[in-house]
């Protein structure tokens, strides 16, 4: 990875993402003067990697780490090892863009000094129409699509603040710290986060095939487990700030685990016992291994 700064930086996350990650980058505005392109794809066991490296003559630049996690591996690239950049654009490696994407949330950021992120709502699915209108009116962040200001960046690596390696949703935490301009919950600002409804992304349902309901019942356990984690993140952001956040999660939940109930709900009951059962036995690992 060279150090060459850009004007736009568009970072795209992939794990096993080899039947979508054309459709993503093909969507992206691949070689356009200023815009710099790199996919991360971390811990991935299929072709991923080898769909990638097929985009190379259209500028596109590789990072594959043999490690998973998507949190871990943000922290990596952004902090550690990506080049600078006035506007840094983030994208899932299953999200496909609307034209016009990347360009719209670099304008948002410029005619918005305040803001730290500006984010791009979901063009699709059940609940996309609600997810615009509470956009435009409070601006949350989906990970699917959104863009940090250079500056705001500049100071996340000078912080030394991470995102917690084992952290699932990071997108709520990315939120979190550009609310707060990285610092206690005390100091959060609605307007350091603005939406930017120029912009949009769209994500291709699982099949309705044996494969595809295997795969969502792994995503509404990781729902379940983000919902935990994001109770432990909100009391710490409210007590020490951000300087209290622990490496990795793991580390905390033995404080928690007796207080952590599943939910009343048919819809989440069994997910959520399955989260805390996956959280029960990263103590049990951690323990072993220490």
């Amino acid at each position: 990875m060279t150090d060459d700064s850009c004007r736009v930086l568009v970072t795209v996350m992939a794990h096993n993402e080899e039947r979508r990650i054309a459709a993503c980058l093909d969507s992206l505005p691949l070689g356009d003067a200023g815009i710099r392109v790199v996919v991360v794809v971390n811990g991935s066991r299929d072709g991923t990697a080898g769909i990638v490296r097929g985009y190379a003559g259209r500028g596109v630049e590789l990072v594959e780490y043999a490690q998973g996690g998507k949190a871990r591996s943000w922290s990596r690239f952004i902090l550690d090892e990506a080049p600078e950049a006035e506007t840094y654009v983030f994208v899932d490696g299953d999200a496909e863009l609307e034209p016009g994407s990347v360009a719209a949330l670099e304008r948002c950021l410029s005619k918005n000094p305040q803001a730290n992120a500006a984010a791009a709502p979901p063009m699709n699915g059940r609940n996309a129409a609600h997810y615009r209108r509470l956009m435009a009116e409070e601006a949350g962040l989906f990970g699917d699509c959104y863009a940090l200001r250079g500056e705001f960046v500049d100071r996340l690596r000078a912080s030394g603040i991470r995102l917690p390696d084992d952290l699932i949703g990071d997108d709520g935490l990315i939120a979190a710290l550009a609310h707060t301009d990285i610092g206690p919950d005390a100091d959060w600002r609605d307007e350091r986060v603005v939406g930017c409804l120029e912009a949009g992304f769209y994500c291709a349902p699982n099949p309705i095939t044996s494969q595809g309901l295997r795969q969502q019942a792994s995503r509404m356990t990781n729902y379940a487990l983000r919902e935990y984690q994001n109770r432990i993140i909100t009391a710490i952001m409210r007590e020490s700030g951000p300087r209290g956040l622990p490496r990795k999660l793991v580390e905390v939940y033995p404080q928690w685990l007796g207080t952590l109930r599943p939910r009343i709900n048919p819809l989440w009951y069994w997910f959520d016992r399955r989260a805390l059962a996956r959280m029960r036995s990263a103590v049990a690992d951690r323990q072993a291994s220490a």
